[in-house]
């Protein structure tokens, strides 16, 4: 089982426009709403796939019961913690014209010190039957910087695998414990690291405490830098669409390997081909299954020389 872990759950509303132009009214012909927050989006794309996913983390209020009523037929089992806040909604706006996605975040509901210790609770009960646990997304106020440094180890502990996707603060912090794999975006690696070299950036986080990263390069695939070596993996051809998707269906891709054993260049292969065919849906947690077929065969991996890191 993989478990996916969103500590900022969010209801996901998608407006598809014709063309998004600033200073004026918009028509929206199509409106799309989910259950949504990385981790949700990561194990809408592993279900997808076939493979048995939970869905945890925290949520709340009317937004929160709507998000959990959408998510029951959605495929991932639901294991939210309730809280008593009301969780987040975003809004994502599609220019059908040019594919760009302009996306809209709220900060999300404060946590409690005794709703972050249910979650830790049920969480470490979660990870009794799960080979991997996907931590995804942004800290909502009132949680301790360091809190997925310690969802880390409480998996470490139970010899699970982990995959980190967050940034800026929530990132450092985590790193010292040792997460399996990160996988920040180009923007995510110099915030954190304040370098502008990506190879080097993303070998100042293995330095740092990392054991495998995999960065985003965009439309340009992703560069990985492991205790087996270092990979640079590329799409066969760039693709119009949303990307907004992308990240979580790579960490997707990611978990699955991890879960199987699966050999680093296989891995980003996979990474590569399902976060390309989820540029070509609407919504994130979805993607193209012929596109994902017809990728697979066709991304490049190439084995470089290990980007040497520097302290």
């Amino acid at each position: 089982m993989i478990l996916t872990v969103t500590l900022n759950a969010a209801l996901d509303v998608t407006y598809v426009v014709d063309r998004l132009v600033p200073r004026t009214s918009h028509r929206v012909d199509t409106v799309h709403e989910r259950a949504g927050g990385k981790g949700v989006n990561v194990a809408r794309v592993l279900s997808a796939l076939g493979w048995p996913t939970v869905v945890t983390g925290l949520c709340g209020g009317d937004t929160g019961a709507r998000l959990r009523g959408e998510l029951r037929t959605a495929g991932p089992r639901d294991e939210l913690v309730p809280i008593a806040g009301e969780s987040r909604r975003t809004l994502t706006v599609v220019s059908r014209a040019d594919g760009d996605a302009t996306v809209f975040n709220q900060g999300g509901p404060s946590v409690t010190a005794g709703e972050w210790e249910a979650f830790t609770t049920r969480y470490a009960l979660l990870l009794r039957d799960a080979d991997v646990a996907v931590l995804s997304g942004s800290l909502p106020p009132g949680l301790p910087a360091d809190a997925y440094a310690h969802l880390v180890t409480l998996a470490r502990e139970r010899g699970v695998a982990t995959i980190l996707d967050t940034s800026g603060p929530a990132l450092s912090a985590a790193l010292p414990a040792g997460p399996d794999v990160v996988k920040p975006n180009a923007d995510e690696l110099v915030a954190v690291t304040g370098r502008q070299d990506l190879a080097d950036a993303a070998a100042r986080l293995r330095a740092m405490g990392a054991r495998g990263v995999v960065a985003s390069h965009g439309p340009d695939g992703l560069h990985a830098i492991t205790e087996q070596g270092t990979w640079r993996a590329t799409p066969p051809e760039r693709l119009a669409g949303n990307p907004t998707g992308a990240g979580d269906a790579c960490v997707a891709a990611l978990a699955a390997g991890l879960a199987t054993g699966a050999p680093w260049p296989a891995m980003l292969c996979e990474a590569v081909a399902l976060s390309a065919a989820a540029v070509l849906r609407p919504t994130a947690g979805d993607f193209d299954a012929d596109a994902y077929r017809r990728f697979r065969t066709a991304v490049s991996v190439e084995e470089v020389h290990a980007a040497r890191s520097h302290p």
